[in-house]
């Protein structure tokens, strides 16, 4: 009976999946291969999959295929022999007929192919990677109970004639075979086949070009009207910018067919670009899939939504870009100079990418992908006959960094600001696209790594969290796992609590002194550190200053007003337990610092020239500019020649003299990097800079760090690794007496506050939920000023699934007054309580009384 009720054979559905070179090269991936097909027959599904080369066959072959001895070629067979006997040991194959003919029939090729391969004969000595790999995988699924069919893709796909065709890079079409469907079904439930190769116009083999194996898939899915394509690789999907560069990338989990192939084809190397057309003209869902974590979503990529929001998804880039500048007066209302100029192009085999035009310069960019075997006489040659034309000119190693979303000449406003990091960079072309999905800038390849991580901070780490369509970053999903975990927020064993602390009120911050507490204490247990300073401006309360100086630590003011403050509340406290470092503060603050006797560090060598009475015969700390700055966001980078903050250190030779003369006695260096910053090795280079520097000073006795260490900001991020800073710090020290202090503002209180705030009013507007509260940018500026981001939770529905995409907005009258943007949340009521976590840095000491609006009083639990 159950058979009965099973789909015929030509009534299943077809499922395609493509696994990569890592994917098949160890006995652990086939078993994962194995199940995944299971899963699939299990589901009452058809299967064919299509495998690449073992990882590093293509290269061997090639190689191969390359060479000009016999006895190279030799040496290169017996090592593809061996990377495959070993597979088949590791899978415990002991005989595989058919993996033994295959070998033989690529040894007799190799024998009787010329020194070096010709085209035709590269291209079948290069599918045998392929043959070999989807022979062994017949068997290991075979022997793991698949009843799996082996399929030749030369018998399935067939490459469209075209005028000098070129074995090694061939197209096919993608049109419906209903006969092959029904030809498979009939022969089984599960196939293999392979990637990368298919028939040629007169029979022989032919190949898709490297990266070819994701477009057979992706035809043969096309061919057989699959209703899902699954390209299995080593990462779990598709990225907002590269991991390597980006570890804070975001997982894509949903894009539309245009916006993957853009993302493709302007650099995200995870999917050969010309894959997705054919999934796209035949509406295949494509699944990207990491076969180390089956069970990872991946990314899904469908039709999507071409009303959908405008927004930038990634940021990519492609090095080995090469910039052509074409100049010539006669241009100008000159008809057809574009045609001439690109049969040049064309006679000569270069494929354009970008163009760029005025009225008497063209600039373009040569496609990296199809320029790859260029050599100097042909290049050479192009140029020579380019040149009888225009004026040319040619930039080499350039990279293209490109901003790829939807609908980006809707939000050209909104990414002027993010614009502002190519200041001082030499942007050599910029270029929006016709389809409306990228703009594109090429510059040179020494700022493009920097430039790729500050836009995909400004445009997506700062946005990304609670939309749909963003996953875990890759740090998250790949984190050490013994890197310390981030502890469980005080204030989500405590909901019931604030919400009875706040009363009748309907906004306060709260303080968890505890919190603090446990901050300073592992903060003081570092072995390399002698002193920790609390930097006031983080948030002045007096219990937060009266609870630090019991923990030991001292106090670093930047305003006069901060030093008096600390004075009069903390009880105790010595002025020499006070560092005051003041910026373009008056002279007058100076003069009263070094009154009261506090410690006073200089960082403007203008006030040492101007005021010299004012330091003459006094000890003093100089903050030195260390020229490379660090921060979750521009705003908060205090060093580099952007920054305001810092004595430049080419002006310390000329400074010397003038403290020689005045007797001006530096016993202190300082040194502020900037704010939010999780990389520990920072601080070691940040010391072996001022370590570099030490020689001029002989009397310094201590070095200050500054402080800027970062929290877990989103759920599921480590704490910063102050073990690691530890070691680092304790590495460098080891030649150098002197005294190291540290002076955390954020680090110390920012996980010790929440702010409440009651929902006021709740609104649909097009695709926009708002959820309104009853304070905003009076109380928080930091989202508004820096980007900055707060885990949002409703305490009444902690429980409830959040699953409304909402924007948080506050009742100033800004369109900036957003506290949260597109924050997962359940279903909210008017008179919940909304907490707002990390706030205890930067929280109500920045607040304003804008609009005449009262901000957040403040309110502390001590236990």
């Amino acid at each position: 009976m159950r058979e009965m009720n099973m789909q015929s054979s030509t009534e299943r559905q077809w499922v395609v999946m493509k696994f990569g070179g890592t994917s098949v090269s160890s006995a652990e991936r086939w078993a994962t291969i194995a199940g995944q097909v299971r899963h699939q027959r299990d589901n009452d599904r058809n299967v064919l999959v299509v495998v690449s080369a073992l990882s590093g066959i293509t290269d061997l072959l090639t190689r191969l295929a390359d060479a000009h001895e016999q006895a190279s070629r030799d040496a290169l067979l017996e090592e593809i022999h061996q990377r495959h006997r070993q597979l088949l040991s590791d899978l415990k194959l002991t005989t595989c007929p058919d993996f033994e003919q295959r070998w033989q029939e690529l040894c007799a090729l190799a024998a009787s192919t010329a020194l070096p391969a010709a085209a035709e004969q590269k291209a079948a000595l290069l599918a045998y990677g392929e043959l070999l790999s989807s022979t062994l995988g017949a068997a290991t699924l075979n022997q793991a109970g698949m009843d799996t069919v082996w399929q030749d893709a030369r018998e399935m796909l067939h490459a469209s004639a075209a005028p000098n065709l070129n074995p090694l890079s061939v197209r096919c079409d993608d049109n419906a075979d209903p006969q092959l469907s029904a030809r498979l079904a009939e022969q089984g439930r599960a196939h293999i086949t392979q990637g990368f190769i298919v028939r040629g116009p007169d029979g022989q083999t032919c190949l898709l070009g490297r990266g070819g194996s994701d477009t057979s898939a992706a035809l043969l899915a096309a061919r057989l009207q699959a209703s899902l394509l699954q390209i299995w690789t080593d990462v779990p999907g598709m990225f907002s910018a590269d991991p390597r560069v980006v570890p804070d990338a975001r997982l894509l989990q949903n894009l539309g067919y245009r916006e993957a192939q853009e993302l493709a084809s302007m650099g995200a190397k995870v999917l050969h670009p010309p894959s997705i057309q054919p999934a796209r003209r035949h509406g295949i869902t494509v699944f990207i899939k990491d076969t180390s974590r089956p069970q990872a979503a991946g990314t899904c990529i469908t039709a999507g939504d071409r009303e959908a929001e405008a927004q930038v998804k990634g940021v990519v880039s492609r090095k080995g870009i090469t910039l052509i500048n074409m100049e010539t007066a006669a241009m100008w209302h000159q008809a057809g100079f574009l045609g001439d100029a690109f049969m040049v192009f064309k006679r000569h085999g270069f494929s354009v990418d970008l163009v760029s035009t005025s009225e008497s310069t063209v600039s373009v960019t040569l496609d990296p992908e199809a320029s790859t075997q260029t050599d100097a006489a042909r290049m050479q040659a192009f140029l020579d006959e380019l040149a009888t034309l225009c004026r040319v000119d040619v930039r080499s190693n350039c990279v293209s960094i490109s901003l790829v979303g939807n609908a980006i000449r809707t939000i050209l406003g909104r990414l002027s600001a993010a614009l502002d990091v190519f200041q001082d960079r030499h942007v050599h072309m910029v270029t929006q696209s016709a389809n409306d999905l990228n703009l594109t800038l090429v510059v040179d390849a020494e700022h493009a790594e920097s430039l790729v991580r500050k836009l995909h901070q400004l445009l997506i780490s700062s946005q990304a969290d609670g939309r749909l369509e963003f996953g875990p970053s890759w740090h998250e999903l790949n984190r050490d796992a013994k890197a310390p975990s981030a502890s469980a927020a005080w204030w989500k064993y405590q909901s019931a609590s604030l919400v009875d602390l706040l009363g009748p009120r309907d906004c306060a911050y709260v303080y968890h002194l505890p919190t603090v507490q446990q901050a300073a204490r592992r903060l003081r247990r570092l072995q390399s550190i002698d002193r920790v300073l609390y930097s006031v401006k983080a948030n002045d309360h007096p219990d937060i200053l009266r609870a630090l100086a019991a923990e030991g630590l001292g106090f670093e003011c930047v305003s006069l007003n901060e030093v008096n403050h600390v004075l009069a509340e903390v009880e105790g406290i010595q002025p020499a337990d006070i560092l005051f470092t003041p910026n373009f503060a008056p002279q007058e603050e100076y003069q009263q610092a070094l009154g009261l006797g506090v410690r006073v560090t200089v960082d403007n060598s203008w006030v040492l020239h101007q005021w010299p009475d004012c330091f003459a015969g006094r000890e003093v700390f100089l903050r030195l500019d260390l020229e490379k700055g660090h921060g979750h966001h521009r705003k908060v980078i205090t060093s580099g020649k952007s920054s305001k903050f810092g004595i430049a250190l080419e002006d310390l030779d000329e400074l010397a003299t003038l403290l020689a003369d005045r007797n001006i006695r530096v016993t202190g260096l300082h040194a502020h990097t900037g704010s939010g910053v999780d990389d520990a090795e920072v601080w070691g280079q940040q010391l072996q800079r001022i370590l570099s520097v030490l020689p001029r000073f002989p009397e310094v006795r201590v070095i200050d760090l500054g402080g800027g260490l970062g929290i877990p900001e989103r759920p599921g991020q480590p704490d910063f690794n102050l073990q690691r800073m530890d070691e680092v710090l304790l590495q460098e020290l080891k030649q150098h007496p002197v005294k190291l202090w540290l002076e955390p503002g954020r680090y110390l209180v920012a996980e010790s506050g929440v702010l409440l705030a009651r929902v006021t009013q709740l609104k649909d507007k097009g695709q926009y939920h708002y959820v309104g509260v009853a304070t905003g940018m009076n109380s928080l500026i930091r989202p508004a000023l820096y980007g900055a981001f707060h885990e949002i939770v409703n305490l009444n529905r902690l429980q409830d699934e959040a699953k409304i995409n909402c924007r948080i907005v506050g009742p100033i009258c800004e369109s900036g007054d957003v506290l949260g943007e597109s924050r997962l949340m359940p279903r909210c009521q008017a008179g919940d309580v909304i907490l707002v976590a990390n706030t205890g840095a930067y929280g109500r000491v920045m607040a304003s009384h804008y609009n005449r609006r009262i901000p957040a009083e403040e309110l502390l639990l001590d236990a």
